[in-house]
């Protein structure tokens, strides 16, 4: 019976659409992430990111800084999906959540639901604000560079 299900498994990943390598967003940037929470806490650090589809990304953030005084690490996995992907002006609309783990004066781990505000979801480079919760009332702020396919978008 295993035997079968191995050859299932095999098949239907052997069926699975891949995303095509030319066509993936990739994004490396800077966010600053502020926690409203006792004890509150600052952290900066770098964000790396992968659009696996037109309108959703997953991120990874990792950072230090300081919290009741003390140092402190915050690491993030976020699912995102944007509402508004191909503008190249303007700001575009996204959710995200995910986990946050977090070691310092307090070592916990956090599910984290953030709306966020990008300018230029399309272009080469643009900043972002997220407003949410994960540890406390999360306010985080950054820079992200993308590096496009060529023609995008469509």
């Amino acid at each position: 019976m295993g035997l079968r299900w191995g050859r299932v498994l095999a098949t239907a990943a052997m069926l699975a659409p891949s995303p095509v390598v030319a066509q993936r967003i990739t994004e490396l940037g800077i966010q600053a992430t502020a926690l409203v929470a006792e004890p509150g806490a600052l952290v900066v650090g770098g964000y790396g990111a992968v659009r696996t589809s037109l309108r959703s990304r997953m991120s990874l953030a990792a950072g230090a800084g300081v919290s009741d005084g003390k140092a402190t690490v915050r690491g993030e996995a976020l699912a995102h999906f944007l509402l508004n992907p191909t503008r190249q002006h303007g700001a575009g609309l996204y959710v995200a959540g995910g986990l946050a783990v977090v070691e310092g004066p307090v070592d916990e781990g956090y599910i984290v639901l953030t709306l966020g505000v990008e300018g230029r979801p399309a272009a080469a480079a643009g900043w972002f604000v997220e407003a949410g919760v994960g540890g406390g009332a999360r306010l985080a702020a950054g820079y992200r560079h993308r590096w496009l396919p060529p023609g995008w978008p469509d």
